[in-house]
Order: structure tokens, then sequence, then C-alpha cells
């Protein structure tokens, strides 16, 4: 599915005009897709002139996130949508499918392969969480950046 590059809006904020900036993409859930959503991203992040920090943090957060939807349902897509609201990034992954538990970050798996990857998310954003899916299936990881 093509993305809904770059749909730019103005609005207010506190009498001071903010540019919203987003992107929305939709990829097959398997894992040769990680790569495409990452270069997707960086892409985009690029275009909006995002600094190289931001867009790799960016980068690694859609890949941990991504790598979950894809590893951890029974998606058919992944659906993954970035909004840039002044000072604040969005990334947004929406899975399809079901999975047994909530996402959530594991401290005591360091030596583990499972639940690295949340604890790096927590990391590089200032805040992350999930919510169900607005179609009643699936569900939404999103995670704040500062920009």
């Amino acid at each position: 599915m093509p993305s809904s590059h770059n749909a730019a809006t103005l609005r207010g904020c506190g009498g001071v005009a903010v540019e919203l900036l987003s992107d929305a993409f939709q990829l097959p859930a398997l894992r040769t897709s990680v790569p495409e959503a990452r270069r997707r991203v960086t892409a985009a992040l690029r275009e909006w002139g995002a600094v190289e920090q931001v867009r790799d943090d960016a980068e690694l957060v859609v890949s941990e996130l991504f790598t979950n939807a894809v590893r951890h349902t029974d998606s058919e897509q992944v659906h993954c949508e970035l909004t840039l609201d002044g000072t604040r990034l969005r990334v947004a992954v929406t899975d399809q499918g079901h999975s047994d538990s909530r996402p959530r970050a594991q401290p005591r798996s360091t030596d583990r392969e499972c639940g690295r990857g949340l604890l790096l998310v927590g990391a590089l954003s200032e805040d992350w969480g999930e919510r169900p899916a607005d179609t009643g299936r699936g569900r939404v990881v999103w995670a704040d950046l500062a920009y």
C-alpha cells in the first residue's frame, strides 16, 4: 500500500502556527518487511529535515515495534504511522492480530532474546504505551520521541 506521504496541516498553538506532518504505510507481516519499514521511516524523516540522531532513534524504535508485531501476533499486515507535532515525533505501529499478552519491557531479560526491544524503546523515547486498535482487533504500540 502506498504511503500517505507527508500530509501537512497548520494549526494554532497559543497563537503560534505549528506544522503537523504525518506519514503512514502498511506492509505484510513478514520479517522481510522490517528493513523496508526502517527505510520508509528514515526517508520520511530525512525529507522533514530531522537530524541524524532523531532518524537513528526512530529507525531503531520502528524496527523493534514492527518486529514485535510480526513475531508475536497473527497479523497479515502491519500499519506504521509517523506524526510530527511541533517537538514531538510519534511512531505508532498497529497490528491486526492476536497475542496472548500485552507488550511489556522485561527488565530481567538482558541475557534473553525476548523483552530487550521494549527496554530499548523505553530508553529512546520520552514515553511509550499500547492501546487496542480502533478496528477492535489488534493493538497499537506507540512511542513519543523528542524531535
